[in-house]
């Protein structure tokens, strides 16, 4: 491959970035079908090592973007990334167990099904109705700007659904932000800024644990190179992204998490 051709993947690095960052959901939803239409021969281990990576560069990028303004719960992030990661490490080492023409058909069939929940489920309003205190694992968070959130939540359902959400998203190599964002959100009652910004939190340690996977298979020195420049992209987009969710409610980022899967999983679905 040429040094042109890598150098394109820097601004689709940075689209990738800066979507997966406004939404909270790393990109790698995103990432993994266009590296499945680009690659169409590539072993589907080397493209979910690549999307792995750079899932935890965009990860880490937007945690410090978000970290400034104060809106990651640290607390209820270490928890739920630690339930991640015996299922992230799991995830990873049965992705070869998958032919890639059911890959593709799982992985759409998910994202079509977590577009639906989201469409289907109801729109918590945060500023009409407060989530009692007393209803399970209490937090408060005061972002930079002084803006106050208090919610609960039940910790044992956000502990096991992580669980579950780091083995899916290491086998289908989407980084868990599609599956995250809408369980804090919705299932757990975390304010959709905070969702988004612990999400990031939460992604950047489980993909971290995939990727130091990968590398100890041997895997990801196939897509070294095309990582790294995928990864620029995403480390200058990460902190665009972070900047526009200031800009844009809480409601409109979850919608457009909701059509950005329909769109991804019924292309990958037509075309197997």
């Amino acid at each position: 491959m040429s040094i042109e051709y890598y150098l394109l993947l820097i601004p689709l690095g940075f689209a990738v970035g800066t979507y997966g960052t406004l939404i909270g959901a790393g990109g790698g939803f995103i990432l993994i079908p266009l590296l499945l239409f680009l690659y169409p021969t590539e072993d589907i281990r080397i493209i979910t090592s690549i999307s792995l990576a750079v899932i935890f560069c965009n990860a880490f990028s937007g945690t410090i973007a978000y970290g400034r303004m104060g809106r990651i719960d640290y607390k209820s992030g270490l928890l739920l990334a630690a339930a991640t990661v015996p299922g992230a490490v799991v995830g990873v080492l049965t992705t070869d167990f998958l032919p890639r023409q059911l890959f593709n058909i799982l992985l759409g069939v998910m994202m079509v099904g977590g577009a639906l929940f989201i469409f289907i489920s109801p729109v918590r309003r945060e500023s009409k109705k407060k989530n009692p205190i007393h209803a399970g694992f209490s937090r408060r968070i005061v972002e930079k700007d002084g803006s106050e959130h208090r919610f609960a939540y039940n910790l044992p359902l956000g502990v096991g659904v992580s669980g579950i959400t780091g083995y899916i998203s290491s086998l289908f190599g989407i980084g868990g932000g599609i599956i995250h964002v809408p369980l804090l959100s919705r299932a757990l009652h975390f304010p959709v800024h905070v969702a988004t910004a612990t999400s990031h939190f939460v992604l950047a340690i489980m993909a971290l644990t995939a990727t130091i996977v990968n590398i100890a298979g041997g895997e990801f020195q196939h897509g070294f190179w095309r990582t790294v420049c995928l990864s620029v992209g995403v480390l200058l987009g990460a902190q665009v992204g972070a900047r526009l969710s200031n800009k844009i409610k809480g409601p409109w980022i979850i919608r457009a998490l909701a059509l950005a899967l329909a769109i991804v999983g019924v292309r990958l679905i037509i075309t197997v």
